[in-house]
């Protein structure tokens, strides 16, 4: 299993927290920052989702009038940790 912590940028969350399985599943998702019920209710939902099924759902996903959000924040931390691994 492998822990990451990203800092997002442009977006209201300050850090994201996950773990990666050894069989590429997303756990104990968590976001500092933002909005909290909804970022909360993602993370409950999407826990133990492959993260290739969680890149395809919410990669480009915007926020308002921005390019980005909290969870396409996430497809930009998880893409970064597979490509350090």
């Amino acid at each position: 299993m492998r822990h990451v912590e990203y800092c997002p940028h442009g977006v209201c969350a300050k850090k994201i927290t996950f773990d990666i399985t050894d069989d590429d599943k997303l756990t104990n998702l968590r976001f500092y920052g933002g909005c909290k019920g909804n970022l909360s209710a993602i993370a409950k939902v999407i826990d133990g989702y492959p993260i290739n099924k969680i890149i395809t759902l919410l990669d480009g996903n915007p926020c308002g009038n921005r390019d980005t959000s909290c969870t396409d924040q996430l497809v930009k931390a998880i893409k970064e940790s597979q490509s350090s691994k």
